[in-house]
């Protein structure tokens, strides 16, 4: 007997952990096992999404029962024919007799392949075919080799939840949280997330980037992938990541050292080269010796920075065994865009330099930085100078840091949404700000600044009146976009926004991504050049959650999708703010961003 664990409205989770397996597809190895998920929704027609691996069936099989309850199952749902996902269909279909399989026309034959069998009842289905649950309806959407040819994924239009198949998984088991927000996943599973996209997925960069422009066409509210933790809050970080991992585009500045050392005098090289990169002010710098280091995470760890320095011996006149298999493994996952620096060793004919740059020629966008430094036998002082000026040129793409020119980007802010309402228009209206503070105690005054250009300054200073809510870290981006890359004057910012709810004095306040509310009574403006400033006392307030608030820069950070520069545009100005482009050389020292009306201190050259 099982616990029936929701997921979001009407659909559970029926998947289990397998803590005892050691090697994901017989190679690459678990430290905890893995999770393979199912779910199931529950409507007018019952739906399970997915079967799993052979290892943990009979727990997945007690847990579809207990939530179905003696009603029947309806559709089965195969997104990916992979046999840890498939293992339990034939299974499934003897259990519950009348079943009908959803398939695609790849499916069909590969599921014919692996069981030898045809099946009575299956819909095949095509890209953008829907299934009517009842109030639930599946978008079937196909993702081609992500990772496997006949992958589809499929979005419930009615709870906004995407069932990714294997996007968006990680290697490890799940212990009792389901949900990523209810674990510390930057420090438990964020080096495992990346390690299974990176192995299982990574070769496949241009199909991972066409799958999420279709994703990002939906409004998505939960992620339930095949493996690990369910997405519900901070969206944007999972696919952040998934975007960089797919453009290959490193993670992190910084430098990765891997060596494949004999007899230890190629490590000492690599240690001088770590010394050296410290001394000249470079910081995230790892070390991995090859020999003992599992390729996949030498490939995990490949994709994470952006330089790299690759130490070998020479081994029988080539490059010592376990670096000619790293070297092979990046290219069979299609490693590019890397700065990266080679030392050599050998006794008498070094040799393993020049065949390393000819592998890392056959990659793309591979930049080899000078000098290539060979060593014979043990490093000398000559070698140990040409190291150190190898690090120097592998520093200067990391400049030291300098204080910022403008301090005022040093004051911290908030995020808020202001709303009021539009007398006139008979609406309400919102608006992102993101100055508030409190300015006394006895009395409690609030002290909200507003740009003079903002349709909610018209309107504030009409009613005197205005609430604001605390929006906390997950929030998500169609937030800023309703509330903060509109106008009020000719948008209904509420118009099919239901996430609110009328606080005492019948102003709108969000009940979800807020911490709090405040509600304000204005009792002096001051006239603060481009904006009003407003002081406020409070005629009401409420804690909502527990949960941090955001800060700014952490909403550039983790929220923000990433701007991207358009295809076409040579050079430019983009907005760090709201992605807006402006074309040109230079950027009038006036320019005011027409979405979302900041000045050229948030634009950066592009070009």
């Amino acid at each position: 007997m099982y616990q029936n664990r929701t997921v979001c409205l009407d659909t559970y989770y029926v998947g289990a952990s397998d803590r005892r397996l050691a090697l994901f597809e017989n190679i690459y190895p678990l430290t905890d096992g893995a999770s393979y998920n199912s779910y199931v929704i529950l409507d007018e027609k019952t739906c399970l999404l997915d079967t799993v691996d052979s290892s943990v069936f009979d727990i997945y099989l007690e847990k579809v029962k207990d939530v179905l309850n003696g009603r029947k199952l309806d559709y089965l749902v195969i997104h990916h024919m992979e046999p840890d996902h498939s293992a339990g269909i034939l299974k499934i279909v003897n259990e519950f007799k009348d079943v009908t399989l959803v398939v695609n026309e790849k499916i069909k034959v590969m599921l014919e392949n692996y069981f030898g069998k045809s099946f009575k009842n299956v819909t095949v289905v095509n890209e953008m075919d829907t299934l009517n649950l009842g109030k639930h309806t599946l978008t079937f959407v196909f993702a081609p080799m992500v990772h496997w040819p006949e992958v589809m994924v499929s979005y419930d239009s009615y709870t906004k939840t995407l069932f990714s198949a294997d996007a968006f998984g990680t290697f490890g088991a799940l212990s009792g949280n389901l949900f990523a927000d209810e674990v510390d996943f930057a420090h438990s599973y964020l080096d495992e997330a990346r390690r299974y996209y990176t192995n299982i997925v990574g070769k496949y960069g241009p199909q991972v980037q066409a799958i999420l422009a279709k994703a990002s066409t939906l409004e998505i509210n939960t992620i339930c992938p095949l493996h690990g933790p369910i997405w519900r809050k901070d969206l944007n970080y999972l696919i952040n990541l998934y975007d960089k991992w797919s453009l290959y585009e490193p993670e992190v500045k910084g430098v990765l050292i891997v060596y494949g050392s004999i007899y230890g005098h190629t490590e000492k090289a690599a240690n001088l080269l770590a010394d050296a990169l410290s001394l000249e002010g470079v910081k995230n710098i790892k070390i991995y010796d090859a020999s003992k280091t599992d390729a996949s995470y030498l490939v995990s760890e490949t994709f994470k920075y952006s330089h790299l320095a690759i130490l070998s011996s020479t081994y029988n006149m080539g490059t010592f065994t376990p670096i000619r298999n790293y070297l092979e493994d990046l290219k069979e996952h299609a490693m590019q865009n890397r700065k990266v620096a080679v030392i050599e060793n050998g006794s008498w004919a070094p040799n393993s330099g020049c065949l390393i740059k000819k592998e890392l020629s056959q990659m793309k966008n591979m930049t080899l930085i000078e000098p290539l430094v060979t060593i014979k036998s043990n490093p000398n002082k000559d070698n140990f100078e040409e190291i150190k000026v190898l690090a120097s040129n592998i520093a200067k793409d990391f400049p030291k840091e300098t204080l910022d020119s403008n301090p005022l980007f040093k004051i911290n802010y908030g995020l808020y949404v202001l709303t009021t309402k539009d007398n006139k228009n008979n609406r309400y209206n919102g608006l992102i700000i993101n100055t508030l503070s409190q300015v006394s105690e006895n009395p409690t005054h609030i002290m909200v600044s507003i740009n003079k250009r903002n349709h909610s300054a018209t309107l504030i200073n009409e009613t005197k009146e205005f609430n604001v809510s605390i929006l906390d870290k997950h929030v998500t981006y169609n937030i800023f976009k309703r509330f903060g890359y509109q106008s009020g004057r000719d948008t209904d910012k509420f118009e099919g926004f239901s996430d609110y709810e009328l606080s005492k004095n019948n102003l709108p306040y969000l009940n979800k991504y807020s911490t709090a509310y405040l509600s304000l009574k204005v009792i002096d403006i001051i006239d603060s050049g481009s904006h009003y400033t407003y002081i406020c006392e409070i005629t009401d307030s409420k804690l909502l959650e527990n949960e941090d608030s955001i800060t700014y820069s952490y909403y550039l950070e983790n929220i923000k999708p990433k701007a991207k520069k358009p295809a076409g545009v040579k050079k430019g100005w983009i907005c760090k703010l709201c992605g807006y482009i402006y074309e040109g050389e230079e950027l009038p020292k006036d320019f005011i961003c027409p979405i979302c009306k900041h000045g050229i201190e948030v634009f950066e050259k592009i070009g």
